[in-house]
């Protein structure tokens, strides 16, 4: 993937030491623009994935890097505590219910209505564009936690994680049903190919999921994060296949909607009871951090539909002028 251009400072600065132009990361930055802070974290958090084309990998545990990332994190964090609140002691065994209530009490902007039932074509391929910030990745996030898990737990996240990646199979996976759905839209299926369209509220969905990931301690947030995930997958992958066929997409187009209707469906009780409730049971110090985690992924996604929602409704793209190929093609 290509470096991103910079959006402040401290990303800058970030960009140019790492495509060897020189200068040094800053020690003490701040304040954080949002969009600056998930840039950097994005761009931190990308060497643990596929990495950057032509910086070498050695980055990934630099000490000077970490400690900016650290700096990073601990302003997104006490952003995440404001936000969803803090982890806070509960019963293990109300875990499960705790996560159904959550999800189903969850009134966010609904964004699936609005792709079901009247966005128009270029409307849906920003949204595919945004989303493909993730899907390209799909799962990658939360298979951090499986050598982080023991048992009834480990075993859960294996099923879940083993249909995401398509039981093995390639062209199964859902990585790969998604390019289905960009060719569709004629859009460039490179990994990591709309980073510069995305804007804050898109790079922090994705950057909650690396946080929690990337520490053995947020453990339980991460489970958490996956578990609203999977139980509030039905319903709007269900309204983002039927918008697409509104729009005269096909059955391979759809695909990757059409497998979420189907597999979440069974994924949502597993991640409840298998996996957030056996969780909860076997390391029940860290029960309120799957609810936090919950509420995270919950929050952070409602944020992001509303930017989105609102640029619509101003007559406005939700995409990022830094990105004129794709600014351009949206306007057209």
């Amino acid at each position: 993937m290509k470096l991103p251009a910079p959006r402040g400072p401290v990303s800058a600065a970030l960009i140019d030491v790492l495509s060897g132009k020189g200068g040094a990361l800053p020690r003490r930055p701040g304040p954080w623009d949002h969009e600056d802070l998930h840039l950097t974290l994005f761009v931190c958090y990308e060497l643990a994935y596929r990495g950057w084309d032509g910086v070498d990998d050695a980055w990934e545990w630099d000490v000077r890097l970490l400690r900016l990332r650290a700096a990073a994190e601990a302003q997104f964090e006490a952003e995440l505590y404001a936000l969803a609140g803090p982890p806070s002691p509960v019963d293990p065994e109300s875990v499960p219910g705790a996560l159904r209530e959550l999800t189903e009490s969850d009134d966010g902007p609904s964004l699936s209505g609005r792709l079901r039932g009247r966005a128009t074509y270029e409307q849906f391929r920003e949204f595919v564009m945004h989303r493909s910030i993730y899907h390209l990745r799909e799962a990658d996030p939360h298979t951090f936690a499986i050598p982080r898990l023991a048992g009834d737990p480990k075993a859960a996240l294996i099923e879940i994680q083993l249909d995401e990646y398509g039981g093995g199979v390639t062209n199964r996976m859902h990585q790969e049903l998604f390019k289905q759905t960009m060719r569709w839209f004629d859009l460039d299926l490179t990994y990591g190919a709309y980073v510069d369209s995305a804007g804050a509220a898109t790079l922090a969905t994705n950057n909650v999921m690396s946080f929690f990931g990337l520490h053995r301690r947020r453990r339980g947030s991460l489970i958490g994060h996956l578990a609203a995930y999977e139980m509030t997958s039905t319903k709007p992958n269900r309204s983002y296949g039927n918008g697409l066929r509104r729009l005269g997409g096909d059955e391979v187009a759809t695909a990757f909607y059409d497998e979420h209707v189907e597999a979440d469906a069974v994924h949502e009780q597993i991640a409840a009871y298998d996996l957030a409730g056996s969780f909860a049971r076997s390391e029940p110090e860290l029960a309120g951090d799957v609810l936090f985690g919950a509420r995270c992924a919950l929050a952070l996604d409602d944020l992001w539909a509303q930017e989105v929602l609102d640029a619509w409704d101003a007559g406005e793209s939700s995409l990022r002028t830094a990105h004129s190929d794709a600014v351009e093609r949206v306007a057209a």
